[in-house]
């Protein structure tokens, strides 16, 4: 290879570790996103560069169209709609090293041994990041016949006999001799494959998305890796690399939040059923309130903890939930924001909504640095958060969240929840804080309660 493409691909490579490492942090995200979008400007030029490659006009259209629809899909998607897009793009990121393998081996079939391997393993993890991140985004998108999870008979049978003869298609693709035999091979192995990333989503409950979104980001780094190995690219052999670490990283740490193994989310190994009351039962004692009463009790809080959810990505409302507070903190209250680690539809969904709404970073607390002084907290405004403050996770063993660490709001002082009605989260199960003594239920729209709370504490 050229050395200054070798280069240049080394450069590219730098600029995606600092760009990550820039991301670790709200305040520094901007220019490690910009690092990235650098090193892959870099890494684009380099390919092109490369003195095998042809058909100038088809990537010049592949690049155009490219950008034209990630610049739409960045300006046109809401907040609220970030993690199905980060689904989609993990689809998509499957789909392309598939293709790339399928092209490696169509441009030549007299491969080494190890690319041969390279190209049946990104066949397999790619089809499968492919399909599964699709289902994954169905599910997201709460479309009908995606919102529950559904398995077949003997699933997990299934999906390991699934997984031997996925194996056997790589093993006799390696040395099979005939071109067409070799296409049919790789035919069967993505084919196959896509069915087995159906399979393995479909039955994982909405309450598990985050990790799966994750999970899928890790595959779709692990499938870029393994192409890189298929047509010798070193840029992409890094970049898939710290991906794939990256997004394992980060799905352990989804599962250590829900106090599940990995193995437990992949295999969709749910609860058989729950213990807990009928709704009508866990909220005959439910209290409503309104926005002057909230506001008398905020008068005189001390501490309050705020604990955002999906309700408040849907309402939009952190912008007023930063009004609120810096209104408070003008009152002499201290105001934390406690953040679960699953809040929302993907991993960090909170964060980020909170960091565009300038909140200072300081005062997101981590669940397990805040819930240890939660008894000490005057009042806990929940925001569209459901299942990550939801006690039945402690008491109910055969709960889809049984055991999942949550955001123990239970035991603060006063607890107000603004919520539109008492429908229940991702998990699909009655909340019983809602109808708790310390409870009190404020029915509305996110952000038109928070202003209407705003308005009544202004007016004290």
């Amino acid at each position: 290879m050229n050395p200054i493409l070798t280069f240049a691909y080394l450069i590219s490579s730098v600029l995606f570790i600092f760009g990550l490492k820039r991301m670790a942090h709200p305040r520094s995200a901007v220019s490690g996103n910009l690092l990235g979008a650098l090193g892959m400007i870099l890494a684009i030029v380099a390919s092109i560069a490369e003195p095998a490659v042809t058909g100038y006009l088809l990537i010049i259209l592949g690049l155009v169209s490219g950008s034209v629809c990630g610049f739409y899909l960045a300006s046109a998607v809401k907040m609220t709609g970030m993690p199905q897009l980060v689904g989609m793009l993990n689809g998509l990121g499957g789909g392309a090293s598939t293709c790339v393998a399928a092209a490696a081996l169509l441009h030549d079939f007299e491969q080494p041994l190890d690319s041969l391997i390279a190209i049946g393993l990104t066949g397999l993890i790619g089809s499968v990041t492919f399909t599964g991140s699709f289902i994954a985004y169905a599910k997201l998108q709460e479309w009908k016949n995606f919102k529950k999870p559904k398995s077949i008979g003997n699933q997990q049978m299934t999906n390991v006999l699934l997984i031997v003869i996925l194996g056997i298609l790589i093993a006799a693709l390696t040395i099979s001799e005939a071109p067409l035999s070799m296409v049919i091979f790789f035919i069967a192995i993505v084919a196959l494959s896509g069915l087995l990333g159906v399979f393995l989503v479909n039955p994982i409950g909405g309450a598990d998305m985050p990790v799966v979104i994750s999970l899928m980001n890790s595959y779709s780094g692990i499938a870029g890796a393994a192409s890189g190995f298929a047509i010798n690219n070193h840029a992409l052999i890094i970049t898939g690399s710290l991906v794939g670490a990256s997004g394992m990283i980060l799905t352990k740490i989804m599962c250590k939040a829900m106090n599940r193994s990995l193995g437990n989310v992949l295999f969709g190994v749910m609860a058989a059923g729950s213990d807990s009351k009928s709704d009508d039962e866990v909220y005959a004692n439910v209290r409503s309130t309104s926005a002057d009463d909230i506001a008398m009790i905020l008068e005189g809080a001390q501490r309050v903890v705020i604990v955002p959810g999906y309700g408040m990505a849907v309402a939009q409302a952190q912008h007023a939930v930063r009004d609120l507070s810096k209104l408070l903190e003008a009152k002499g209250a201290t105001v934390e924001y406690a953040i679960h680690p699953v809040a929302g539809r993907m991993p960090g969904h909170m964060n980020v909504l909170l960091a565009e709404a300038d909140i200072a970073y300081e005062n997101l607390k981590e669940m397990d640095e805040i819930n240890p002084t939660m008894e000490t907290v005057d009042v806990a405004i929940v925001i569209g958060a459901n299942d990550v403050v939801n006690p039945i996770a402690k008491t109910d063993p055969k709960s889809p969240i049984a055991g999942m660490p949550i955001i123990d709001v239970d035991q603060c002082r006063t607890v107000i929840v603004i919520k539109r009605s008492l429908s229940p989260g991702f998990a699909g199960i009655p909340n019983p804080l809602f109808a708790m003594s310390n409870t009190l239920m404020f029915y509305s729209d996110g952000q038109a309660a928070v202003m209407e709370i705003v308005k009544a504490v202004k007016a004290l």
